[in-house]
């Protein structure tokens, strides 16, 4: 078996800088709004001391959209009221209805989350987050990515081939087919760098990055566990600090003095951020991505275009426009509208902290190791027809998408 961790382990190392108190722990349940209006005079007067526009705050997105449209709303870019409130209800009946089945079941044992556990915000008033393109979603894939997606979804499909998983159909088994013999690609490389999760756990590597605390980076678009930005400001400098995932804080900087990117050779997992003000808006160009990162298919090629405008006291517009020529036949671009966070009610900010990487993920590899012997000494079934490998929660048709 060829040796399948790769030579030396990734040690992130995020640096908390100075910033104050940070993230929301509750937001205020408000219906979205549709597009705010164009900065008025007085909203024109938020600049801070030194007379840059003032971008600083807690920032959170409070309603649920989806990155991409569902087919079903075709060029429909906002819900009505009454979509929205039907979207909610069925959204709310799904996460609260009792999922157990068959008891001993993988899925029965992985089913046990419910509204006990988990928290949905309100629907927001897009069909989508993507802008452009006008349908809402994003745009084909170059014929080489496409081959690359479909060889990593093949291995991972290949590694559940023998599990209950695919026995029973169930959708984390789509494009793939039940053999109760187990994959001999159970001893090979994935096609490149893991960034996701795999069913086996040979090394750190086969784990997915938020397994092991490093978290997905730029673009941050949110999560169902929420997401909060903390943007603070100084003469020639920005930070945002991001509190998102289940305890995977980071923080980022922002080069405002004009340099150009780092080198080519310099690779940074949240990129190369390079910032300038046009009117009142903070455009942030970044690149220089590391090829261990991924997003929607995009690593060391990623380029990002930031576009941050404060439209109100309590209202931030976010654009950004994604390009990857190796992934995406052409740009696209991505809307959100924040709103601004009580600096009172989070006046206690307790440092988010990512356990799975220092408690979980090594005994995910020692509950490997005891199961192989086990196997080995004929105690125990072949590991690799149990699913380690897919979190069912959330794997039911959501009626948002």
């Amino acid at each position: 078996m060829r040796d399948r961790c790769s030579g030396s382990m990734m040690l992130a190392a995020i640096a908390a800088a100075a910033v104050s108190t940070v993230v929301a722990t509750s937001v205020t349940q408000t219906s979205a709004q549709a597009p705010a209006a164009s900065v008025t005079a007085s909203d024109a007067a938020l600049k801070t001391p030194w007379g840059e526009p003032d971008l600083q705050g807690i920032w959170t997105d409070e309603t649920d959209t989806p990155l991409q449209r569902s087919p079903k709303y075709a060029n429909q870019e906002f819900l009505t009221d009454a979509q929205r409130q039907e979207l909610d209800r069925q959204r709310s009946a799904l996460l609260r209805r009792d999922k157990r089945v068959e008891r001993g079941t993988e899925l029965d044992v992985a089913g046990a989350y419910n509204a006990a556990f988990m928290s949905m915000k309100r629907t927001g008033a897009r069909t989508s987050m993507i802008v452009d393109p006008p349908n809402g979603r994003m745009p084909p894939m170059t014929p080489d990515a496409q081959k690359l997606a479909l060889a990593e979804r093949d291995f991972r499909l290949a590694l559940l081939q023998s599990t209950e998983t695919c026995k029973s159909k169930s959708v984390a088994c789509n494009g793939g087919t039940y053999d109760p013999t187990p994959s001999p690609l159970l001893a090979e490389l994935p096609p490149r760098y893991n960034t996701a999760r795999m069913n086996r756990h040979d090394g750190p590597e086969d784990g997915s990055l938020p397994d092991r605390c490093l978290t997905g980076g730029l673009p941050e678009f949110g999560a169902a566990t929420g997401s909060f930005r903390r943007i603070v400001q100084t003469p020639g400098g920005i930070s945002i600090f991001y509190d998102v995932g289940q305890g995977q804080g980071w923080q980022r900087n922002i080069v405002m003095d004009g340099s150009p990117h780092v080198p080519a050779s310099i690779r940074q997992w949240y990129g190369d951020s390079r910032g300038r003000w046009e009117g009142n808006t903070l455009v942030v160009d970044v690149t220089n991505f590391s090829p261990k990162t991924d997003f929607q298919g995009a690593r060391e090629n990623l380029h990002l275009v930031e576009r941050w405008t404060r439209i109100g006291p309590t209202a931030l517009e976010y654009t950004v426009t994604i390009e990857d020529p190796t992934v995406w036949t052409r740009p696209w671009t991505v809307k959100q509208d924040f709103t601004r966070q009580s600096e009172q009610d989070n006046r206690v900010y307790y440092e988010p902290r990512c356990v799975e990487g220092n408690y979980g993920l090594p005994g995910l590899m020692r509950g490997a190791r005891t199961q192989e012997l086990a196997f080995a000494e004929g105690r125990g079934p072949d590991p690799a027809t149990k699913d380690n490998a897919t979190d069912f929660v959330g794997v039911e048709d959501d009626p948002l998408q």
